[in-house]
């Protein structure tokens, strides 16, 4: 399926793009005609309701503090009723600059110095950053792989527990291995929590941009752990509008919520107004049109990349049930890490993420970014194609 608002090859070398711009110093692939598959955002235009927010905020040309968010709450509790089923109170919702720094706002809010905070690896690497950083410990519960698939393994889990873990953050979906948790599964994470006295930090960014034949269940219908959950959504992967650095923390339980609020306030954090007016136009049908239509291409790039990487001797993407990153083992080509990652680098020139930043379990893998236009997939197909070439 072709279609105009993501055919067109956007150039945004010298737009300040950290996917684009920093390409060639972290991975020495050239900018000339390197193509950047890392970094998780988008090569596409955010649908047009959302430009003329943009617009509409630069033909006033006052840029003031933004006041009465009646109507960007609004626009959130009516996406997350219609489109997932979740009903929420404006109360609940907390607007952080982005959920990495909502994981950071948690982590202060929820936890002390040294308390052991588990991660499901491999996994978003910001969180295992952020969690050093704020001088708590990463507790990694390995995902187990079975018939290429990543599935809960609570037993294990259960083993490792020592007591000293305050927190459970979860990814869902599931960021690189693209899965879509079970309702069985997500019970398990709450009874999980329970037996450990775990917060529950769900991060549910990627829940747009699910695959049909699966469902993306939030993490707050979960009715028994309401005391000890936290959810996390944002419009910025959804819309690609992530330079906006604008989500939101929502909680239910008003304990949790009052320790959340005395943290905001006592950081002097609010919200960023372009960010506030650019997801009150996209939490509306014309953006949930656009949605549709995008995770529809997204699959036919899917698709596509999927035939080209699975024909390689050797080399397998997971199958893909939500998110546009592409997980990709390499590990049963009998190259070391450094020689397929240079194969794609040096030879392919394309810039993926290396599995090891996304902790244990990433070590054969690399993850590539399929949300760019279908010409750029195909041509990086064949780059692979050719510089794997030898193991046809």
């Amino acid at each position: 399926m072709t279609n105009p608002l993501f055919d067109d090859v956007i150039d945004r070398h010298g737009t300040h793009c950290a996917k684009w711009d920093s390409m060639e110093a972290l991975y020495g692939v050239p900018a000339s005609d390197g193509i950047a598959m890392w970094v998780a955002d988008m090569d596409f235009r955010p649908p047009a309701c959302v430009q003329k927010a943009v617009e509409d905020m630069a033909a006033h040309g006052v840029y003031g503090y933004y006041g009465d968010e009646s109507d960007y709450k609004s626009a959130i509790q009516w996406w997350m009723q219609n489109r997932h089923g979740w009903t929420i109170d404006s109360d609940w919702i907390f607007t952080t600059h982005g959920l990495v720094n909502g994981t950071g706002m948690c982590l202060d809010a929820f936890t002390k110095e040294g308390d052991g905070i588990v991660l499901t690896t491999p996994v978003y690497h910001a969180f295992a950053r952020t969690i050093k950083a704020a001088g708590r410990a990463v507790v990694e519960c390995e995902l187990a792989l079975t018939d290429g698939r990543y599935e809960m393994d609570f037993d294990a889990w259960d083993a490792q527990m020592t007591g000293a873990e305050t927190m459970f953050i979860l990814c869902s979906p599931h960021n690189p291995g693209g899965r879509v948790w079970t309702r069985d599964e997500l019970q398990g994470v709450a009874n999980f929590c329970k037996r450990h006295d775990l917060i529950l930090v769900s991060d549910e960014i990627h829940h747009d941009l699910v695959f049909s034949g699966h469902t993306h269940t939030p993490m707050a219908q979960f009715r028994d752990i309401t005391d000890r959950l936290i959810m996390m959504t944002a419009t910025t992967k959804t819309f690609n509008i992530a330079g906006t650095h604008s989500g939101n923390v929502i909680i239910e339980d008003p304990k949790l919520r009052a320790r959340f609020a005395s943290r905001m306030m006592g950081l002097g954090i609010s919200a960023n107004s372009f960010g506030l007016s650019m997801a009150t136009a996209a939490y509306s049908p014309e953006g949930a049109q656009w949605v549709d239509d995008l995770v529809a291409y997204i699959d036919e790039n899917r698709m596509l990349f999927d035939e080209a990487i699975n024909a390689i001797a050797g080399v397998t993407s997971m199958p893909l049930e939500a998110t546009y990153l592409a997980w990709v083992d390499f590990s049963n080509t009998g190259m070391s890490r450094k020689e397929f990652t240079d194969r794609v680098q040096k030879t392919a020139h394309i810039a993926p993420n290396h599995g090891p930043t996304f902790g244990a379990g990433g070590g054969g893998y690399l993850r590539f970014n399929l949300a760019t236009p279908r010409s750029v997939v195909k041509e990086a197909c064949d780059r692979l194609t050719d510089a794997f070439s030898d193991l046809q």
